[in-house]
C-alpha cells in the first residue's frame, strides 16, 4: 500500500494545484472523494479494466456517479488516469488530496484512544488544549480500548502522547527490568 501511496502522491498535488488556482478546493477534494470510492467499487474496477468500453465512456460514468458537475481539470486527471491504466490509484490519491486539504485549511487530524467512552464535554476540552498546542483546528475522533486500563492516549500525525496507566506501567516494568 506504500508503494500505491507513493504513485498517487504527485497526481493528488497536481489536482491540488489546479484546485487551488481555481480557487474550489473543498469542491475538489468532495468530488475526489466520491470519485475515489466509486472507483474502489468492485464492479466499477471491472468496467475500468473492460477494453470494449472507451475511456472517455468510463470517465462519464463515473462522473455521472459522482453526481455530475466535476471541475473540468479533475475529469481530465480522471480520464488521464483511466486511459494509463491507473483508475484504482483514486481511493490513494483522495486520501492524499484530503491531507494537503486539511493542511491548506489549517486542521489537524487527532484521534483519541480512551479506556472508557469520553463525554462531550471531556472531549472538546482535550480539543481545545491540542488545538492551542498546535495552534491550528483539530478534528478528533474517539476510539474506546478497554486495554488501556485508564486515562488515554493521543495521536495528531506521527506524534503519539502516552497517558494511559497501562502506558506508564509498561514503563514502570521496562525501569525495574534495567
Amino acid at each position: 500500500m506504500a508503494e500505491l501511496t507513493t504513485v498517487a502522491r504527485p497526481y493528488a498535488e497536481a489536482i491540488f494545484g489546479a484546485a487551488v488556482d481555481a480557487k474550489d478546493v473543498a469542491g475538489f477534494g468532495g468530488k475526489l472523494a466520491s470519485l475515489g470510492a466509486i472507483a474502489s467499487n468492485p464492479q466499477m474496477a471491472s468496467l475500468v479494466g473492460n477494453p470494449n468500453v472507451s475511456a472517455v465512456e468510463k470517465g462519464r460514468l463515473m462522473a455521472s456517479l459522482a453526481g455530475g458537475d466535476v471541475p473540468s481539470a479533475l475529469e481530465n486527471a480522471v480520464l488521464l488516469l483511466i486511459g494509463n491504466g491507473k483508475a484504482s490509484l483514486l481511493p490513494f490519491i483522495a486520501e492524499h488530496f484530503q491531507r494537503l486539504q486539511r493542511e491548506h485549511d489549517g486542521v489537524v487530524k487527532a484521534t483519541i484512544t480512551s479506556a472508557f467512552p469520553m463525554s462531550d464535554a471531556d472531549k472538546s476540552g482535550l480539543v481545545d488544549v491540542l488545538s492551542k498546542k498546535y495552534g491550528k483546528r483539530v478534528e478528533a475522533s474517539v476510539v474506546v480500548d478497554e486495554s488501556l486500563i485508564g486515562g488515554a492516549r493521543v495521536q495528531v500525525g506521527d506524534e503519539v502522547v502516552h497517558a494511559s496507566v497501562r502506558d506508564t506501567l509498561n514503563k514502570m516494568a521496562q525501569a525495574l527490568v534495567q
